[in-house]
Parts: C-alpha cells; structure tokens; sequence
C-alpha cells in the first residue's frame, strides 16, 4: 500500500519512567527493510488558563534536557487508562490551583511523529475557580505567572517561548477568541 510501513519486527531496547523505546523493523512499499527506532509515551495534555480578564496562567519551571527555565501552560502525561480531558483538569489544579468551568479541546498535535507515539491533547479552561492551594507532584517545582493573551502571543512570535505545545496552544487560543468576536 502506498505511503504504508508494515512493521515486521519489535524488539523493546530501553524500559524508563515515563517512555519506552523500540527498534523495529519495517517492510517499505516497495518491499524493502528498515530500521525504525520509536519512542513509546503514554500521551500528554496541555491548557491555556484564561481570565476573566484575557490573562493567561503561565508557569515558569526548570527544563533539564534542555537546561533552562521555560515559560510554559499548565501541562503534564496522561496516566495509563486516564481520560486526557480528565487529565487536564488535573494538571490545572494540580500546576496552577484552579478549576473551571468551562472547558474547550483545542485538538491533538504530534511533537515529534518522526520517531515518537506520543499525543498531546490541548484545551482552552475559562470560567476559573478562585486561586487555590498547588498540588505538585513530588519533586516538582514551579513559579505560576500572568500574562496578558496578547502578550503571551507576542512572545511566542517573538522567540522567547520556544516550548512548541504552549506555542501552538495559545495560537489556536487567540484565533478561537478571535473568530468569537
């Protein structure tokens, strides 16, 4: 079949926390093999937080493969078996001390399909509950921000959010809202 790989072999390499990964082996169109090495993720979710006001809760945290502080929305892996909209719920409360009301999927994206499984789901959260206690997960530290939706916008145009999720999840937002008006 045309633009089909058929994997003819599976041999797990490398067990972690949170991933897994494969080197399989694939018969091409056109009846050759390959080697294809796949990192297996459970999936994750992100979420825009906005005000009332047309703010947007950011969190600031240390990214270690990356070696720096990145500003990022609330996000974090689905659990096995864990609903993704459930999940981002979670994150929300969990990251950032909020709950909402309403809740809108903003879609899926693939970060990385040319080597990894893993989805990530987004939504838009409005309607936030009043600020509330943090519930972070063990090991896990992080300052939440606010910044304007327009500002968090610019700086995604800007360079300075360089986290592919939070950059496609606050142009989907600004877009939506945009077409609401």
């Amino acid at each position: 079949m045309h633009l089909q790989e058929k994997t003819t072999a599976s041999n797990r390499t490398y067990e972690g926390k949170i991933f897994y990964i494969t080197k399989d082996t694939a018969e091409l169109e056109d009846g050759r093999q390959v080697q294809r090495d796949v990192v297996h993720h459970s999936g994750g979710v992100c979420v825009v937080p906005l005000t009332e006001r047309g703010t947007v809760l950011m969190v600031k945290q240390f990214r270690y493969p990356m070696q720096q502080v990145t500003l990022e929305i609330p996000a974090g892996k689905i659990e096995p078996g864990e609903d993704p909209a459930e999940c981002g719920r979670r994150e929300l409360q969990e990251e950032a001390g909020r709950t909402c009301k309403q809740y809108t999927s903003l879609g899926t994206l693939f970060p990385t399909p040319a080597y990894d499984t893993e989805v990530i789901h987004m939504y838009l959260a409005q309607e936030l509950s009043a600020p509330g206690a943090q519930n972070l997960d063990d090991g896990e530290f992080l300052d939440v921000t606010e910044i304007p939706l327009e500002e968090a916008v610019q700086l995604v145009m800007d360079g300075k959010i360089p986290d592919a999720k939070t950059q496609i999840a606050l142009l989907k937002t600004y877009v939506l809202l945009q077409k609401e008006q």
